[in-house]
């Protein structure tokens, strides 16, 4: 079975209130060498069989409609995974 990763970011003129929630508790954890924490999410889907051309683009698709919504959010990752 083949994986493909898709990772999707928060447009960068977007406030990220998770991030920022995120880069304080790291703060407070004593983790002082972050200045800035942006939260993502990450999407792993499954194939039949190895990762083909044709999967990647059904993949970048559903990244670009379904999975991701382009008025906040930028989709900056689509790759199949090495095992």
């Amino acid at each position: 079975m083949g994986r493909i990763i898709v990772e999707v970011m928060p447009k960068p003129e977007i406030l990220d209130p998770q991030g920022k929630a995120i880069a304080g508790a790291l703060s407070h954890q004593g983790f002082t060498e972050f200045t800035d924490v942006r939260q993502g999410k990450r999407f792993e889907l499954t194939v039949e069989g190895d990762v083909t051309d044709e999967a990647l683009e059904a993949a970048r698709k559903a990244a670009e409609g379904v999975l991701s919504n382009p008025v906040i959010e930028d989709v900056v990752g689509i790759y199949a995974e090495d095992k």
